[in-house]
């Protein structure tokens, strides 16, 4: 493995500046969790913030595909070291920057200690840092889900109102909140048929992890469904920009604003700030001894 010189490092440690993570997950699938992530990397990038999407679904991968892209390479192809990372990169609507995955590749859906410091060293050597990371999760609570959420500044939880999505959600929080010290989660309603629902459904979630857990739930936002936004994914773009009047383009834009008043912070945040060392301004020592 790639080990990091004093002189990479110092140069690392010049380029640094503050960059926001946020990690979109879910307790399971089919609640609409990269479609969540997608649309707020196009809305932040609208609010004029270089935002950078890294589909984290290592096995499950479909970013490119709900988008519309057809990239060449993609995060397999770094680890194997086919590809640098910035070959990897490909543009998407509105000046959102992707790093796409790959999909049915069961190798990637537990990736090795040394297929992850293959992907720290790549992070790190990044010429263009973004002011946002957004994170797109596998569904779930495995330890490769966690150890990205445990990196991460702002954990955004997808829920829609189905008493599984309910179910898992709790179960998700209940294990990142006990085993990997995550305490604190963004709460996003999707699929909803108003506002008022959303909050309700986040007020029913809530009361349970209060009265088990101790955790801090904050109601970010409510997507409410509507026919533009089926139309969108029929069309593989993001609804924030095909029709971003429309009910559930509003509710991501309104999302994205609340998401861009978040400040950045500058210290380590969890068990793999390794892997965030350019993007969180983590000591490259971090890096250095992962090497």
């Amino acid at each position: 493995m790639h080990s990091i010189s004093q002189e990479e490092s110092a140069r690392y440690v010049s380029r640094k500046r503050p960059v926001q993570v946020v990690a979109v997950s879910s307790g399971k699938g089919g609640v609409g969790k990269t479609n969540v992530a997608a649309n707020l990397g196009v809305a932040l990038a609208n609010l004029k913030r270089n935002v950078l999407l890294l589909d984290a679904d290592l096995g499950l991968a479909n970013v490119d595909v709900l988008l519309g892209l057809q990239p060449r390479f993609n995060l397999a192809h770094v680890i194997t070291g086919e590809s640098d990372l910035a070959g990897t990169i490909i543009d998407g609507p509105c000046g959102l920057k992707i790093v796409p995955a790959t999909s049915g590749n069961y190798l990637m859906t537990d990736v090795a200690p040394v297929a992850q410091a293959a992907i720290v060293h790549a992070f790190s050597t990044l010429e263009d840092t973004p002011d946002v990371l957004i994170v797109d999760t596998a569904a779930g609570i495995s330890e490769n889900v966690a150890r990205f959420v445990q990196a991460a500044q702002q954990a955004v939880i997808v829920v829609c109102d189905e008493p599984s999505s309910i179910t898992d959600a709790y179960a998700l929080i209940k294990v990142f909140s006990r085993h990997y010290d995550i305490s604190r989660f963004q709460i996003l309603t999707n699929q909803t048929s108003n506002a008022s629902h959303g909050q309700q459904l986040f007020t029913k979630l809530r009361k349970v992890t209060d009265q088990y857990l101790e955790v801090a739930l904050r109601h970010i936002g409510n997507v409410p469904h509507d026919d533009y936004l089926r139309r969108a994914v029929q069309q593989q773009r993001a609804v924030v920009e095909a029709y971003p009047s429309s009910d559930s383009g509003l509710a991501f834009t309104r999302i994205a604003q609340k998401l861009a008043e978040f400040p950045a912070t500058t210290g380590p945040t969890g068990g793999i700030e390794f892997f965030f060392e350019q993007l969180l301004h983590v000591d490259t020592v971090c890096v250095g001894s992962m090497a």
